[in-house]
């Protein structure tokens, strides 16, 4: 019913047949194309990554040095010549902005306060009789800027006095507070000392130190040496901190500084971490990448001895 089936084998007639080869071309520039964005990415991430600072280590900042304040503070309050019978008094005026006011009475260390919105107040303890006190303003490199005009008042304790009062001719029921703590900078969570000097009184001494933060610490002392007082903040800030004593027949000493908390400094550790990641995924990249380019390349030599062979047959 069916005709009888048969496969004849096809004769090889030793001529080559129209050879569709692979696009060697176009694969070879893609592979150059995919090389060259291989590169570009690893210098940038290298680059990225070194020089710098090893992992675990801080990252500091700074700030570019720049001239010091030009602008001296002016003392608006106490009056020029105006007569306190108590002590502290209110020292107010105006001053450059991001600046902080130091003010200094007959050259001794007063208090300090920061400038806000052009202006400043501050609690200044005075010394028995003549008092000159003079404003000066620090920038944030600590760098001072020109004297405020001086401003005279008189603290009416003791019978009128031939000269100002200084930590030489300090009498002996004076009572006063120094520190050289024109400001204090820390971080959080860091130690902050304020050394303070107990000048005059009769002791034992109790001081008072209100940090500005809603805590304060009591800190009885029987001499008259400088000593350190430590607090630790939490956050970052300016504070101001306040300083009393009082000795064993109750005088009085007032000292107000002003404390500054930087913001925490930032570890690397996690940004080194980051950048690790796309580092080593291109150090993978590369032998793949070598891989192709061999792969490409045998089979086009493979190619081209398979054409050497069927021409070579063909003329045989």
């Amino acid at each position: 019913m069916y005709p009888k089936l048969k496969i004849l084998h096809h004769k090889h007639t030793g001529r080559l047949r129209a050879h569709e080869h692979t696009s060697y071309l176009p694969l070879m520039a893609m592979v150059l194309f995919t090389g060259l964005v291989l590169a570009f990415f690893s210098a940038a991430s290298f680059a990225s990554a070194s020089p710098g600072p090893e992992g675990g280590s801080v990252s500091l900042t700074g700030t570019m040095p720049t001239n010091p304040p030009t602008t001296a503070a002016v003392i608006t309050t106490p009056a020029n010549g105006q007569h306190f019978t108590t002590s502290p008094i209110t020292v107010s005026g105006s001053c450059p902005d991001a600046t902080l006011v130091v003010i200094y009475k007959n050259d001794i260390f007063g208090g300090s306060a920061p400038c806000e919105n052009g202006s400043f107040s501050l609690k200044v303890d005075l010394l028995i009789g003549q008092d000159i006190l003079v404003a000066r303003v620090y920038d944030a490199l600590n760098q001072a800027g020109p004297d405020s005009a001086p401003v005279t008042v008189f603290y009416d304790a003791l019978p009128p006095q031939g000269a100002p009062l200084s930590l030489i001719n300090l009498p002996e029921k004076q009572l006063i507070l120094n520190t050289d703590a024109v400001y204090r900078g820390v971080f959080p969570n860091q130690g902050l000392n304020v050394p303070i000097s107990i000048i005059g009184g009769t002791a034992p001494f109790a001081v008072e130190v209100q940090w500005g933060d809603g805590t304060h610490s009591t800190i009885p002392r029987g001499d008259n040496n400088t000593f350190n007082a430590t607090h630790i903040y939490k956050k970052p800030g300016t504070y101001i901190i306040t300083i009393q004593a009082t000795d064993s027949v109750q005088r009085v000493a007032f000292l107000q500084v002003t404390a500054i908390v930087n913001g925490v400094p930032e570890t690397i550790a996690s940004s080194s971490t980051a950048e690790k990641t796309p580092t080593n995924q291109l150090l993978i990249l590369w032998p793949l990448f070598a891989i192709a380019i061999s792969v490409v390349t045998s089979f086009w030599l493979g190619e081209q001895r398979e054409k050497r062979l069927l021409a070579s047959a063909a003329h045989a």
